[in-house]
Formats: C-alpha cells, sequence, structure tokens
C-alpha cells in the first residue's frame, strides 16, 4: 500500500494509562477538578471517561511507585487495517504481540516504538451506553455534562519524550500512516515531530528529551472546547494547591489554547481550550519550524515555558543525564 493509502488507516488516539504514586489524589484531580466518570475498578486500576468520549474509558490509572504511562492505544479504521498495520510493524523489524486486550476493548497487536514507549493497537471497542440518569438530550454527547469540578470532553492528544525524535516519528508515518503536520528542527536535528491521521492537527507529538532518556512521556491531554475554559480552570487550580506550570495562552505551533499542570502524582497534563488548526487539505505540506522562532513556536501571546522543567520534566521522573544514561 502507498501512503496515501494508509493514511486513514489509524481511526484515532482511543486511549492512555498512567501510573501514579498518589492514586487517591490522581484520581481527586481527574475526577473532582476535571469531572471525568469513572466506569470501572480492577486491582490498583481506576477507569476513567470525558462525557463525550465515545468508549468505556480514555484513561486507566494505575497505582505504582513512580509516575509515568504505561501505554498510549489507538484505533484502526477497520480489522482489517489493524492485520495490515500489524505486518507493516513485523515487516519493519518492530515486533509485537497479540493480546486479547481488556476492560471495553477487543484483539490488541502490542508494539513498542524505537524509543521503547509500549503502543497498542486495536480495532475492537465498546461504546459506552450512558444509563438512563446520565443520558444527554443531545444525541451526539455520549452522557451527560457532569456538575462537579470544570469537566473535561475528551481525551485529545499525547505528546511523548524521546532520546531521538525521528526514528520514532518514522516508524509513526511508516507503519500507522500518521502524518507529520508540523516539526521543529534545531540545527540539522529534529527536535519535535507532531502528527496526525485525522483533522486534528496532532493527536501524537514527539519531542526531544533534554536529559537523553528514552521512552518516557511528556504529557497527556484533554480537550475543552472552550478557551475560557482554560482560564477558569487555572483558577480552580490555584484554590486547590495543583502546580501550574505555564498558561493560559496559545501555542504558534498547532495554534492550540493550552494550560500545563502537573497532576497530584507527577505526570504533566495540558487542558486544551480549543482543537487548534485543523488540517483540511489532502495535500498539504508539513510546516518546519526553527529554533530562532522557538518563543512563536511555544506560546504566541508572551508566556514562557519554563526551561527548568518543560524542557527536561518526564515522567518517569530523572534527576540528571547521569541517571538517564544509566
Amino acid at each position: 500500500m502507498t501512503q496515501y493509502d494508509i493514511r486513514h488507516e489509524i481511526a484515532h488516539l482511543a486511549r492512555v494509562e498512567i501510573h501514579t504514586p498518589d492514586p487517591d489524589g490522581t484520581l481527586w484531580f481527574f475526577k473532582d477538578l476535571l469531572g471525568m466518570y469513572e466506569t470501572r475498578r480492577e486491582g490498583q486500576s481506576v477507569y476513567l471517561r470525558g462525557y463525550e468520549d465515545p468508549y468505556q474509558w480514555s484513561l486507566k490509572v494505575t497505582e505504582g511507585p513512580v509516575a509515568k504511562m504505561d501505554h498510549v492505544a489507538m484505533r484502526t479504521s477497520s480489522p482489517e487495517a489493524l492485520e495490515r498495520r500489524a505486518k507493516s510493524l513485523k515487516d519493519g523489524n518492530l515486533e509485537g504481540r497479540w493480546s486479547d486486550g481488556e476492560f471495553g476493548y477487543g484483539k490488541t497487536y502490542e508494539f513498542a516504538t524505537p524509543d521503547g514507549h509500549d503502543v497498542r493497537l486495536v480495532w475492537e471497542a465498546e461504546k459506552y451506553r450512558a444509563p438512563d440518569e446520565l443520558k444527554s438530550k443531545i444525541l451526539t454527547r455520549a452522557s451527560k455534562k457532569p456538575l462537579q469540578g470544570i469537566p473535561v470532553k475528551r481525551i485529545d492528544h499525547l505528546n511523548l519524550l524521546a532520546s531521538d525524535v525521528t526514528p520514532v516519528k518514522q516508524s509513526f508515518e511508516r507503519h500507522l500512516g500518521m502524518q507529520t503536520r508540523e516539526r521543529l528542527v534545531d540545527g540539522d536535528v529534529e527536535a519535535g515531530a507532531w502528527l496526525s491521521s485525522n483533522l486534528l492537527g496532532h493527536e501524537v507529538a514527539i519531542m526531544r528529551d533534554a536529559l537523553g532518556a528514552r521512552g518516557r512521556l511528556h504529557h497527556i491531554a484533554f480537550y475543552y472546547g472552550n478557551p475560557q475554559h482554560n482560564v477558569d480552570a487555572a483558577e480552580m487550580f490555584r484554590e486547590y494547591d495543583i502546580v501550574i506550570e505555564a498558561g493560559p495562552d496559545r501555542h504558534g505551533l498547532s495554534q492550540g489554547a493550552f494550560l500545563y499542570v502537573f497532576e497530584p502524582g507527577g505526570n504533566r497534563v495540558e487542558l486544551f481550550g480549543d482543537c487548534g488548526f485543523l488540517e483540511l487539505e489532502p495535500d498539504f505540506e508539513t510546516k518546519t519550524w526553527t529554533m530562532d522562532n522557538i518563543d512563536v513556536v511555544t506560546a504566541i501571546g508572551g508566556t514562557t515555558l519554563p526551561q527548568e522543567t518543560y524542557f527536561t520534566y518526564g515522567t518517569p521522573p530523572l534527576s540528571s543525564p547521569e541517571e538517564a544514561a544509566a
């Protein structure tokens, strides 16, 4: 198949699992402050969804010794697409394995990126069916808007840290048909790439890990659909002692309205006020940013992303380049 043929074989980002050393604090953050619904508990894990997430869960919170991403899963556009993407990965020496899936999802293909991130592909996904008390009058909404916190609508994207951006980017392009919409270069080195398989500006981003570590998470992002909610959320976070890293503001890259915070377990979370730029052109050209425009890349409104955290902190957290290399 050509690159054009496989462009839509990945439909969208479906779910992310994170680990947290503070499960009570993390669940309080996502349920009470961000208004996510709990759909299941199993062992040390709790399954959550935003009120417009279409499936049983989009976020799995699991108790663990350190904050980190366990895995990310994307849904394919058909069962045949799942088989074809698995074959492409195997043919490209990115060996994986089939599994039976877990709550709400069926047959799964699991593989690791060249940097070690755990990625999974699924087709079978159980649609969320709201009980009578949560059924929305808005037919395109999977459940009522919650009455607690400032509720997020759905999962939006995630940003992975990598010791080398280019091989990870190329694996998503070659085997998953994802397209690089924008990228950031530092001389001859790719410092970041933002990819999507649908109209969104990006669903997966990859940024260079300043500590040289492999397979870490920069952030997961949830969608509001209204930039004012970022302002309201910032006030809420101040009141409840949630650490705000940067924002509210708007990125030049993606044009999305952002607010970055740290949930109590230590994982970085972005609140996306709107979807930013939508790519409607079938023959679009990748936009390349350079480091001399980094201020516009990061924040149109003048917010300075803190060097001491934004370009160095990821999960699992590391304290030094020496620890990353160990």
